[in-house]
This record gives structure tokens, sequence and C-alpha cells, in this order.
């Protein structure tokens, strides 16, 4: 009976919500106040289980990767979508699903967990199978130093039932699976890169600088799946010793890493349940997969592409860039400081905007503008103008880029913004 009544109040606020505009994780606040054990019940309804990702980059990509290649080999998955990845947004995405009886109609559930949110849903659910992505700085006033964002990140896999899959270049994340291995408790299997892509990530402690050094002194073994080559919208990667190269709709180092991970855990869960995929299936349904909203999102508008490009920490920031070619393209920067964002934004000053001094930023905006553009300035990147309103900064930049292929690298509430900006201009999936 609580169960039912906790449906139906959660529905009801979930529709009052969306007439104020959607997109709200209030619904699920109110029934995890109302009903604390709503989640678990929900989530222990289905047969395969739930799988956990996170780590501090990546999570909203490679979540809609994993989902879209689970549901390509015929199971019903159950995800929160918009990246709401508190214990109340995935709650807030149930409600979306579920019928009046509080039945959720689906096999499994792939979670993005943020890293310190992750406790409070493990403390009621423990995931099957389990993703750690990286460790990079981020958000500097939530997480500090990566040492205790890697402790949270170790708790998520010591609550993993079956598989926990880490990025073996990261060098906590490959401390993590010795732990793990020894233990032997889980099955840990590991994603990584071939020694020659390791030289086109930006080579720093941020992103995996000491690991290959690290792997080599433990006698690292080779990675479950390989990421050995990319080019224009293509890779290929070592499965099992076997090489295979696709075409991607996926763009950037890091979204096509990413696929790495993504096809081990598919191919993780699917092995436990008995019903393993080949190989050159799993590229090929890969090769359909767009990126998620804001993750180097294509849209059109006025007849020219426009990109969008999530930014929330150095290492991703350095990554867009080093991921998307410079010349051709006109480009806006929007920084926000809400506490989606991570109030700290001085971690602007550990990133590398050389790249942009020979075709300058157009726009800058956000509440962070001006921060912006001073440390733009510092770089001798040039900057056509500042607008701190981002409605009005969009509509500006449109109309002095008429013609041109345009990219917008924005922190996280900055792109919300821009997406439902957009929406009034162009075709812009609603992921809500």
């Amino acid at each position: 009976m609580r169960h039912l009544l906790s449906t139906f109040v959660g529905r009801i606020v979930r529709a009052a919500a969306r007439l104020r505009g959607g997109g709200s994780a209030l619904p699920g606040l109110v029934v995890e106040r109302f009903d604390p054990q709503y989640l678990p019940r929900l989530m222990a309804q289905l047969p395969f289980g739930v799988v956990a990702i996170s780590g501090t980059n990546g999570k909203t990509t490679t979540t809609k990767m994993v989902v879209e290649l689970l549901s390509a080999q015929g199971l019903k998955v159950f995800t929160n979508k918009t990246g709401s990845n508190f214990a109340r947004g995935i709650v807030a995405a149930a409600l979306g699903e579920v019928n009046w009886k509080g039945e959720l109609k689906a096999d499994i559930a792939v979670l993005e967990l943020d890293e310190a949110h992750a406790m409070h849903v493990i403390d009621r659910v423990r995931p099957r199978h389990t993703l750690l992505l990286n460790v990079l700085r981020d958000q500097l006033d939530r997480f500090g130093e990566l040492d205790y964002t890697a402790s949270l990140l170790k708790k998520l896999a010591d609550a993993t039932q079956d598989t926990v899959v880490v990025n073996c270049e990261d060098p906590l994340l490959h401390e993590i699976g010795v732990q793990l291995s020894a233990a032997g408790r889980v099955r840990v299997l590991e994603f990584g890169l071939s020694e020659s892509l390791r030289e086109l990530f930006p080579n720093d402690q941020d992103l995996y600088g000491a690991a290959t050094e690290i792997a080599v002194k433990a006698g690292h073994k080779q990675p479950d799946v390989m990421l050995t080559a990319v080019g224009e919208q293509r890779a290929k990667y070592l499965i099992d010793g076997a090489e295979f190269e696709t075409t991607l709709r996926l763009e950037g180092l890091y979204n096509l890493f990413n696929a790495a991970a993504a096809m081990t855990l598919v191919r993780a869960i699917l092995a436990h349940n008995a019903t393993p995929v080949a190989s050159d299936k799993l590229l090929h349904d890969l090769a359909e997969i767009r990126p998620a909203f804001g993750r180097g999102e294509q849209l059109e508008l006025d007849g020219e592409k426009l990109e969008l490009v999530l930014v929330k920490n150095p290492a991703g920031f350095r990554l867009g860039l080093a991921s998307f070619a410079p010349e051709n393209v006109a480009v806006m920067i929007a920084i926000n400081d809400q506490y989606a964002d991570g109030r700290d934004m001085s971690w602007l000053w550990d990133v590398d905007f050389s790249t942009l001094q020979a075709g300058g930023v157009d726009t800058v905006s956000g509440v962070r503008a001006w921060d912006m553009t001073l440390r733009l300035q510092h770089d001798e990147v040039a900057v056509g103008q500042t607008i701190e309103d981002l409605r009005t900064a969009v509509a500006s930049f449109r109309e002095r880029t008429a013609g041109v292929p345009r990219r917008i690298y924005c922190s996280y509430t900055a792109m919300l913004e821009i997406r439902k900006y957009l929406a009034e201009l162009t075709d812009v999936e609603d992921v809500w």
C-alpha cells in the first residue's frame, strides 16, 4: 500500500513539475522523503539487476552507450537519461516509467551515479556490475583531493556484487582494481589505451601521466578492451586479442575511449547472464550511437553545424580543446558557477587555451564570463565580446557568425540554458 501511495504522490508531483517546464528532480525528492525504501523496492523488480557507472568525466555519454548497446541486444533498460545522478534524480526518472501500481517494466537498470551521492544509493541498492571511468580533479569545493574522490569510488566498487570494470590508465583506479583482484570477491575487468594513443592525451597528472610507469612496474596485463587507433570519426579496438575497426558518430578522444569502457561493461553483463555478444555485432551497434546531449552534441543552426561541448574541469576542457580542430569554426565559451558546475572556478587557470589563439573566441558568456575573458587574455587569445546573459550572448553570437560552423564550450548549467534557448531556434532533442 505504501508503494502504491508513493507512486501516486510522485506521479502527481511529476505532472505538476512538467507543467512548470519539466526537468525537475522534485518528484524524486518528495518520494524519497515520504518513502526512503521506494528506490530499493523498484530496483529489486529487475531480473538483470542494477549497473552503476561513475567517475569524474564521461558518465552521461558512457551511460548512454551502455544503454543503447544493451537495448540492441533486446533488453529493456531503465536509466536516468537526463544525467540527474543523485538518488532523487533516479527516483524522478523512474516515476516517468512506472505504471500506477509502481511496477517498473524493465530487465536491467543502468544508473549514472555522482561520485559522492553514490553513497546514498548503495546504502539501499547494491549494484551487480560497476564501471569506474576516471579520477580527475573536479569541483574543488566538493571533492578537494583526488585521493578523496578515489576513496568514494572504492566504496562503490566494494558494494558491487559481481563485476567491476576499471580504467587501467588511471593509476588510482588501477590500484582499486589490484586490491579487488587480490580480495577475489568480484571479477575485475579493464579497458585501456595503446601506448601510441597515450601520447594524444594531455600528459599531466590529471590525465594518466603516471599511469604507464605504474602499470609496467605492476606487471600490468593487457586490457580486456583497448582503444588502439583513432581517425576522422573512426576508431580501432583490440578485443580479446582481435582488432576491429569501426566508423563512429561519436567525436572526441574521450568519447572514443569511453566507448572502450562501455563495450567492456556490456560484454561483462551479457556474459554474466549467459548471452554473450559477438564483437563485430557490438561494434556495429556502437557505430550508430550519437553523443549524449551537450557532450559533443551536433545541432544545426541557420544551415550550419553547431557543436555543444561540455567542460567542467581542467582535464575535460583540455581534452575538449584537443579533440576538436580549432580551424574554420566560430567559438563561444559559457561558464557558470552554480552548484552543478562547481563554485570554485580557479581550475580555468590550469587549462592551456593557446590552441584558440589563431581564431580567437568570438563570445564569452555566463556568470563567470569576465573570469573566463581574463583567463583567455593571459593566453593571448582575442575575445570578440563578453556578455554575461546567456540568452543575449547566444543571440549575438548567432548574428555575428552567420554562415560559419559554430562551437560552444559550456559548463553544465550554461549548457542546459543554452539548449533551452536553441530549442526555440532549431531541432534539439528533448531529454526530459
